[in-house]
């Protein structure tokens, strides 16, 4: 491993993840030198094992480091232990940004959430949202959006200080590769496998994870330093989606629409008794049910302009991945 002098290395935080690996993937592809920081075990010479809570494993990832993306965090919605969010997301990104500024980086990019921007005060009915929102953590919708945007203003505060930071915030990742299941994919999978009889109305977008590791590239070569930029690509409803799902993988999809109020009783339901006894994931955890009834449309307008940068379409990541879950054999028979 090299010393402290800052070289040409990059470091990806949550190198072995869904979005993590597809970065790691383009930057060598650039053939730029990349390091993956992950709990996960090392898979390339240059990887470090570790996580983002031990601030010795972090300075030891950060040596010689020129570039940080820091991806790592618990991406999921509930957990039996909801100080995970915090620990892992809030305090994890304070040790991140700790380290980066000790070993003197030239740049960070930290990857936030959509969720920091949707809250309680947003109306039930469509509206629209770009980076320019602003809530405050008691209008977050759970543990996770909250502990997202704790992370934030830890990445803006140390940028204030001179760290020269840039904050990004994905929409929902789509494409193959997902083996956490994070929600987004988990969604896509119950519908295809049937276990999902009924939907509410929503607004979804989501960001082709190819298309994601070449924002968060843009971001880094061409974002200004404090800023924040939303990646998004396609809105799309429900419905759509729905009939999307239909055509691509040939099954038949839900027809019965539910009611918002029914949706968020039984979330509360699910998430806060079934789950809390059991111990297992609820199926529709109640932050995931509370920000899908904000029908929000988002808009990537400022990471076109600035960063050059565009999402590709959602159909053909929709495609990949029902090809992969029929590979890894996650798909139920017809």
């Amino acid at each position: 491993m090299p010393g402290g002098r800052v070289t040409d290395i990059t470091l990806v935080t949550g190198g072995a993840g869904f979005v993590g690996k597809q970065l790691v993937e383009a930057l060598r592809a650039r053939g730029e030198t990349v390091r993956s920081f992950d709990i996960a075990a090392a898979t390339h010479p240059d990887d470090v094992q570790g996580s983002i809570t031990d601030s010795d494993a972090l300075c030891r990832a950060m040596a010689g480091v020129a570039t940080v993306f820091h991806l790592a965090g618990n991406a999921q919605l509930w957990s039996r232990d909801a100080g995970i969010f915090d620990r892992v997301n809030r305090l994890g990104t304070e040790l991140v940004v700790k380290a980066a500024m000790k070993s003197s980086i030239r740049r960070m990019v930290h990857c936030s959430s959509l969720t920091t921007l949707v809250g309680r005060a947003t109306p039930i009915s469509p509206s629209t949202a770009d980076e320019t929102m602003r809530l405050d953590p008691d209008d977050m919708l759970g543990p996770y959006p909250r502990s997202k945007l704790a992370a934030e203003r830890i990445v803006e505060a140390a940028a204030r200080n001179g760290l020269d930071a840039v904050i990004t915030l994905p929409t929902e990742p789509l494409g193959p590769g997902d083996d956490s299941l994070t929600p987004p994919t988990q969604m896509i999978l119950d519908f295809a496998n049937g276990a999902t009889p009924a939907y509410i109305d929503c607004i979804l977008n989501f960001v082709p994870v190819e298309s994601l590791a070449e924002g968060l590239i843009a971001a880094r070569d061409n974002g200004k330093s404090g800023q924040r930029y939303l990646l998004g690509g396609e809105n799309i409803a429900m419905k759509e989606l729905l009939v999307m799902l239909e055509k691509l993988s040939g099954r038949a999809m839900p027809k019965t629409r539910m009611p918002y109020g029914v949706a968020l009783a039984a979330g509360a339901i699910d998430t806060g008794l079934i789950a809390a006894i059991t111990g297992k994931p609820p199926k529709a955890p109640l932050t995931g049910v509370r920000l899908a009834g904000r029908q929000v449309s988002f808009s990537s307008e400022k990471a076109h302009r600035e960063l050059g940068w565009a999402a590709g379409e959602v159909d053909a990541a929709m495609a990949k991945t029902l090809d992969w879950m029929q590979q890894k054999q996650l798909l139920k028979p017809v």
